[in-house]
């Protein structure tokens, strides 16, 4: 175990250094919070001692800036002061314990074995829950029989990948990625025998989705006379909700962990508009014709979100005021804080951000973006950093001290692809990995949900012989040409428009200002 022992008066704690090194502890030492710093950035430390009184920056001064480097790591803070104040200050920093000068040998000895043992103790329970909770897991996989036991059955599977990512070990991760591998295999199964008859039925009707998110998630709502805020980040997936709720819980209270149902193609120009218009792809292009572009039209496609979103509150005969605000740029903090007087104002507003889509789009181009984003963890650790580094958290802080209620959500989320799958299409064939529209498509059926009446599911059809195909969890479309080369290319990327748990099931979270 490597300690990193911070105290302006090292020099005086040589015996102490020297019993902790026969106890087998190995430990550097600076002499100021500054110091300190940078000897976390260059390597890792299993534990700090942090004096509280140093020139320069202080103690508490200090522990922000060691928790920005490694969150994980655990601080104990050694002080003269017993004073209630300090004392808090640094609970609430979240310190790991904290120890009285002068310090006895045994006293830190004891702290080491408390904290670091606590850490291990975790971490074998979160692992020995899980597998006590495998066979269950795997039963529940088996006994989904509607989109609401495929709900629930989700947010179990990522809430354990989150446990076990952050305290569990390695050996139980590889289970539970084959755990979930078998559940997307079913629930690809499942949406395959099931989603038509989800539109025959009425998607206005079915459960929590892309449709119906704002008349059945926010209008409730406003109903009560509160003010709404909706964020919607493009991409996120729920694994990333559970990775930001700590950080949004300082400021809100979670009143409703739902998932909403992503319709198909889980790609930004269908469900995001269909969030926004509370329509069907199909109803959006023949009733507002003004406001759809086609896959085989120039332009952008989600351009008229705003007006969607206003003919939407139309149609309900709402009266409420609505303020639309989209950022793309990661700090979104000008753009937003420009408009915050008139979002404090609406009865409802939105803010559409793009970020961490950005962040998915550019692991593809960019080689070190892969590196920060290697998996499903290192992607959610990436998330949380942007989150917490953004202007998002004082907005929300702002948000919460005016009493306006939040509904964070998304419009799809994203799956991380491994399986190239050839196919042939005609020139005019739409780009994206996950799902093909076009006519005289050439794929291996099995490894396709393949839809060849698109009103059938609520899509346009732009010609007669228009079909859609959307890919199995996991799977990629590449074009026979040069096909080494772009399934290299795409192999362990983060892609959307298919059908898997990740992109289909995505956070609903109410919140409730504290």
């Amino acid at each position: 175990m490597k300690i990193l022992w911070v105290d302006d008066e090292i020099e005086m704690l040589k015996p102490h250094i020297i019993f902790l090194t026969t106890k087998g502890y190995e430990v550097e030492v600076a002499t100021n919070g500054y110091d300190a710093i940078d000897m976390i950035k260059e390597q890792r430390f299993d534990i700090v001692f942090l004096d509280e009184h140093m020139p320069g920056i202080t103690g508490l001064q200090t522990l922000p800036l060691i928790k920005e480097q490694d969150a994980s790591i655990p601080v104990v803070m050694v002080t003269k002061s017993e004073e209630e104040n300090v004392m808090e200050e640094a609970l609430g920093s979240k310190i790991a314990d904290y120890l009285i000068k002068p310090v006895r040998p045994s006293q830190m000895l004891l702290c080491l074995k408390k904290v670091l043992e606590n850490q291990r103790l975790v971490s074998e329970k979160v692992t020995t829950d899980y597998r006590q909770s495998f066979m269950g897991l795997s039963d529940q996989i088996n006994a989904c029989v509607d989109i609401e036991d495929w709900k629930r059955l989700f947010v179990k599977l990522e809430k354990w990948e989150v446990e076990l990512a952050d305290g569990g070990d390695s050996t139980m991760d590889e289970v539970l990625a084959m755990q979930k591998k078998d559940a997307n295999q079913a629930f690809f199964k499942f949406v395959q025998n099931n989603y038509q008859d989800w539109h025959n039925g009425g998607i206005h009707n079915f459960s929590l989705n892309s449709v119906n998110a704002i008349s059945k998630g926010v209008f409730p709502l406003l109903d009560q006379s509160k003010k709404v805020f909706m964020l919607v980040i493009d991409n996120l997936r729920f694994d990333h909700w559970l990775a930001l709720k700590d950080l949004i819980q300082m400021y809100y209270s979670v009143v409703r962990e739902d998932v909403c149902c992503s319709i198909l193609p889980t790609a930004t120009m269908y469900a995001r508009n269909s969030l926004f218009a509370g329509l069907t792809p199909n109803q959006i292009a023949t009733m507002h014709p003004d406001c759809w572009v086609g896959e085989d039209e120039e332009g952008f496609k989600n351009l008229h979100e705003e007006t969607l979103l206003l003919r939407q509150f139309e149609r309900y005969k709402r009266t409420e005021g609505v303020q639309f605000v989209k950022a793309s740029n990661a700090l979104t903090g000008g753009k937003v804080m420009e408009h915050y007087s008139k979002i404090k104002q609406a009865d409802f507003s939105v803010l559409v951000i793009n970020f961490i889509d950005m962040i998915s789009h550019a692991r593809t181009d960019m080689e070190m973006i892969k590196e920060l984003a290697s998996d499903e963890a290192a992607f959610r650790s990436l998330a949380k950093s942007w989150f917490e580094h953004s202007q998002l958290r004082e907005l929300l802080e702002k948000l919460s001290e005016d009493d306006i209620h939040v509904v964070l959500t998304s419009d799809h989320g994203t799956s991380r692809v491994k399986n190239p799958v050839k196919i042939q299409g005609e020139k005019n064939t739409n780009t994206n990995l996950r799902y093909k529209l076009g006519r005289n498509l050439k794929y291996p059926s099995k490894n396709v949900y393949e839809v060849n009446r698109p009103n059938d599911i609520g899509l346009p059809h732009p010609q007669v012989s228009t079909k859609y195909i959307f890919g199995r969890p996991y799977d990629y479309f590449v074009y026979k040409n040069n096909f080494s080369q772009f399934s290299a290319t795409y192999h362990d990327t983060f892609q959307h428009g298919g059908i898997s748990l990740e992109e289909m099931l995505i956070p609903f979270v109410v919140l409730s200002p504290k």
